[in-house]
């Protein structure tokens, strides 16, 4: 659970690394492997200072100097690598010439970094950590009827369309004779076409992803089967399929479909065990039974008292610990609460605020719930379910005894 925390706060950071840019090539990212000698690495840099000293620009040499010293100080603080290596960036992140403000982010990863990289450069060099947290459950969908497909893949628990695609093969005609046959004829031919029109789009997006675990191919009449069991997919992607489900319709609503659908099929998935704990909420939720608690205050008093079996907290929660002083009064004072209502607090006395510090709270409550026997669940936003959650205080529990 701590490494699928580690995920979500390693994506948050590398989008916040992503919109950084230099002046000029003055942003350095070092990576050190797992089980690499950090001395190692520490002497590299001690070289690099002395290549910097060669740099014409005068601030550009300065601001390059200053990250790699920055950077020497942080990895003196290790005795060796972390386990699963480490990434560091640092540079001047000021966008005002000549102003310098050097920021260094150390990042301990959640899965092992395998490459040794020191880069100096305009942005950080993201790409390693963008393929740690790269979502590795993937599943292809297909959704068909005779007028339209659906193409998209089940990334973790996201829905991703890739393709919506109509037909233009006619209803069946109820006229008799020839004209009938011929008709007949004719609509066989396109529905044909329109199957092969498919499977070469669904090639092209399937095929060249290593991580597709398998295909589901559902739809709300018999064309599916025939897709399913005719030639229409390359034979290596044919061989992933692993499912045939019925749906009542097609397009975006007939994919969700396919994964409800599929629970059997899917049942390793991480969608459906989310899907699961969810109805289990909702169900306790709605029957009053006492047994399920949400928001921050009521949540967190259950767990206080050691009374919630499982966890849910949203990855949409953003709540923190602020430690606040008023710039007319002087008082200062801690308040706990999400993140987007920061800069509307005001002082008692009316006073404006100044912020001395903010730590986030998911992972003290998480830490909190392990030492409780608490299982806890990171529940994606990405489904229906799951924003609704969000929009619940974005925190709830499933309880051991009703309240």
């Amino acid at each position: 659970m701590r490494d699928e925390l580690k995920v979500k706060e390693l994506k948050a950071l590398i989008k916040e690394l992503e919109k950084i840019r230099g002046r000029h090539t003055e942003l350095v990212s070092i990576y050190v492997p797992a089980g690499y000698n950090l001395n190692n690495i520490i002497n590299q840099i001690h070289s690099e200072q002395s290549t910097a000293q060669n740099i014409k620009s005068k601030t550009v040499r300065k601001n390059v100097t200053s990250a790699l010293e920055k950077i020497l100080q942080h990895l003196k603080l290790y005795k060796q690598t972390p386990e699963n290596g480490l990434a560091v960036f640092c540079g001047n992140v000021s966008e005002k010439e000549g102003v310098s403000d050097l920021e260094l982010w150390s990042i301990e990863p959640p899965e092992k970094i395998n490459v040794k990289l020191y880069r100096c450069d305009q942005v950080f060099v993201l790409g390693p950590l963008k393929e740690i947290v790269r979502e590795k459950e993937i599943y292809g969908i297909i959704v068909l009827d005779k007028s339209e497909a659906t193409i998209a893949f089940l990334k973790g628990k996201k829905i991703e369309i890739l393709k919506n695609m109509d037909s233009i093969v006619p209803g069946k005609t109820k006229a008799g004779g020839w004209s009938a046959n011929r008709f007949a004829r004719i609509r066989e031919g396109l529905l044909h076409d329109f199957l092969k029109k498919t499977g070469e789009i669904a090639n092209s997006k399937f095929k060249d992803c290593k991580d597709l675990k398998g295909i589901i191919i559902g739809g709300p009449g018999p064309i599916k089967e025939e897709f399913a069991e005719g030639d229409f997919l390359d034979y290596t992607l044919k061989k992933k399929i692993i499912g045939v489900v019925n749906t009542s319709y097609t397009g975006e609503y007939g994919a969700r479909e396919v994964v409800d659908k599929a629970e059997d099929i899917l049942s390793e998935a991480s969608v459906i065990r989310e899907k699961k704990i969810l109805d289990r909420f909702f169900s306790e939720l709605q029957k009053d039974s006492g047994l399920a608690v949400y928001g921050f205050k009521e949540t967190l008093k259950a767990l206080e008292a050691g009374n919630i079996e499982m966890l849910l907290i949203s990855d949409g929660f953003d709540w923190a610990k602020v430690e606040f002083k008023c710039k007319s009064c002087g008082k200062t004072f801690e308040k706990v609460l999400d993140k987007k209502l920061i800069d509307n607090q005001r002082c008692e006395c009316g006073g404006e605020l100044e912020i001395l510090s903010e730590k986030t709270v998911t992972e003290d409550i998480i830490k909190h719930a392990e030492l409780m026997g608490t299982e806890v669940e990171i529940i994606s936003t990405e489904t229906p379910r799951g924003e609704q959650l969000k929009e619940l205080g974005g925190i709830a529990g499933i309880l051991r005894y009703a309240n």
